[in-house]
C-alpha cells in the first residue's frame, strides 16, 4: 500500500512558517534538511518548507488531524497568539468552529497563506 511520504510547501519564511506549525502543534522544532526546513509529522509524513518568491506561492490546503487534546492545546495557542480563525476554508476569520461529523474542526492561514486545518474526526466519521 502506498503512503504519503513527504510534501513541499512553498513559503515566503520556510523558518517562520515551520516553527508557526510546530509551536501550534507542539512538535519538535523543524530541522535543516537540503534546502528545505523539514516538519515531521506523528504518522511520519514530512512538510519540507521551501522559500519562494511570493508572487509564485500558490495556496494549498493542509489539513491534520489531532487528538481532542491535541485541539484543545493547539486551539488555546492559536488564540493566545491571534490567530484569525473558522468553520471552513471560505469563513477563516468568523470566530468559530466546526464540529461536523460529530468532531471539531477549524481552518486557519500560516504566514505563507495557505489554508491550514486541524480536525479531530476524518471526513465521514470514523469507520
Amino acid at each position: 500500500m502506498a503512503e504519503l511520504n513527504h510534501t513541499i510547501v512553498h513559503s515566503r519564511d520556510k523558518k517562520a512558517a515551520a516553527a508557526f506549525l510546530t509551536g501550534l502543534l507542539d512538535l519538535p522544532d523543524a530541522t535543516p534538511f537540503g534546502p528545505f526546513m523539514e516538519v515531521r509529522t506523528g504518522n511520519g509524513v514530512s512538510l519540507d518548507y521551501a522559500d519562494e518568491e511570493t508572487a509564485n506561492i500558490r495556496p494549498q490546503h493542509y489539513a491534520f488531524l489531532v487528538s481532542e487534546d491535541e485541539f484543545d492545546a493547539a486551539f488555546a495557542r492559536m488564540k493566545e497568539q491571534g490567530v484569525p480563525y473558522g468553520p471552513s476554508p471560505w469563513e477563516r476569520d468568523s470566530g468559530e468552529i466546526n464540529t461536523n461529523d460529530g468532531g471539531r474542526g477549524v481552518y486557519f492561514e500560516d504566514p505563507s497563506g495557505h489554508v491550514m486545518e486541524f480536525l479531530t474526526v476524518p471526513y465521514g466519521g470514523w469507520s
